[in-house]
């Protein structure tokens, strides 16, 4: 499979390093520096593209894939907001696109697991939930789009939260608000804690990444399920394809 890297820095190496390992070619390297090399021509050659850029430049980069037809698999989060204009564009284009907040397949086991603690805890509202992500001072979005996917995932079981908010210094959310606190610290990969608190105990969930490996494993995993497709897919549709073999 032939590859183009859309961002070239920690994840975009360690994504090369196994895509060669497992006989693959990463045929472009696109970072800031040489941005002006992303042409129709190379692009083209490529079967996958893989995106950990920047959300300032993310969506652009998407949009050009669509318009080559090269199926695009993102990681790079912080542009959410544009959800909808980069699935109509996708589908207009009759592109191929992949997003997920975290590739880990832990984290995605950590995500089902949230989602039924969440069911459960509903019953017991003498218990509050929050959400700590902690990272490496080099992550530009805050918080992590697994923050936000584990946010998601409790607003959807538990009907004692309707919102959540980023905890800033003195903040405080309402009783309906789910709070979520950002750490940038040393260079960490990724931590996620998920905690339940009353006043006379704590159940937590937690899930601490111990290097960049596994999400670039899994970015690498999409590749290979992206490869001829078209459509609109997430890391769901990758583990059922896992289930079915």
């Amino acid at each position: 499979m032939k590859i183009a890297l859309l961002g070239y820095g920690r994840m975009g190496r360690a994504i090369e390093k196994i895509a060669e390992q497992g006989g693959h070619t990463v045929i472009l390297r696109i970072d800031v520096e040489n941005r002006e090399q992303i042409t129709s021509g190379r692009l083209q050659e490529a079967d996958v593209a893989i995106d950990f850029s920047v959300p300032a430049v993310a969506v652009d980069n998407y949009r050009w894939c669509f318009a080559n037809r090269v199926p695009v698999v993102s990681g790079t989060t912080g542009w959410l907001e544009r959800w909808e204009e980069v699935v109509a564009c996708c589908r207009e284009q009759n592109g191929g696109f992949f997003y997920a907040s975290n590739f880990s397949l832990g984290v995605n086991l950590f995500f089902r697991l949230n989602r039924e603690l969440a069911r459960m805890m509903q019953h017991f509202p003498g218990y509050r939930a929050g959400i700590e992500e902690i990272h490496h001072i080099h992550k530009l979005d805050a918080p992590s789009g697994t923050a936000i996917t584990l946010s998601e995932g409790i607003l959807s079981e538990h009907s004692g939260y309707n919102t959540w908010q980023l905890l800033e210094s003195g903040g405080k959310p309402g009783d309906e608000t789910l709070p979520v606190k950002a750490v940038r610290e040393g260079e960490v990969p990724g931590t996620h804690i998920v905690s339940y608190r009353s006043p006379v105990d704590e159940i937590r969930i937690s899930h601490e990444a111990f290097s960049r490996e596994g999400f670039a494993y899994g970015a690498l995993l999409a590749a290979e399920f992206m490869k001829g497709k078209t459509g609109v897919y997430g890391m769901e549709d990758l583990l059922k394809a896992g289930d079915e073999q």
